[in-house]
């Protein structure tokens, strides 16, 4: 079976901020709540939407929404983090994991523009 950190990770950080959105309605903060939990679950069902994509630029706007809404989520933590709703040691793992994401989907983005421009240069020839 072929690895998939992307989409394992994007997973992970779902199912962590889901039950962090859980926690924060017991605690009657529905707002960044509501935000997060669907900024981090776009995370992965973009990633997972990019595996069948109807092309390359489909596949690059995918991965492109997945990388907005991981920045979009790390600014929801820091929120929390500086609101008190977190402490340091869950937003630094959670950040951290979103980072991780985030170098792995620019990554991904960049070599699937250089193969995009590669194929036009031949194309082109």
């Amino acid at each position: 079976m072929r690895e998939d950190k992307l989409g394992d990770l994007s997973m992970e950080l779902s199912v962590e901020v889901l039950q962090l959105t859980k926690e924060l309605r017991a605690k009657h903060e529905n707002v960044i709540s509501n935000q997060i939990g669907r900024s981090a679950t776009s995370i992965c069902a973009n990633i997972a939407e990019s595996k069948y994509a109807h092309g390359r630029a489909d596949f690059i706007a995918k991965l492109e929404i997945s990388l907005k809404e991981t920045n979009e989520t790390s600014k929801w933590l820091e929120m929390l983090l500086k609101s008190d709703y977190i402490d340091e040691t869950r937003y630094k793992a959670l950040d951290r994991k979103c980072s991780t994401i985030r170098f792995l989907l620019v990554k991904s983005i960049t070599t699937a523009k250089n193969n995009n421009n590669a194929a036009k240069e031949i194309k082109n020839g």
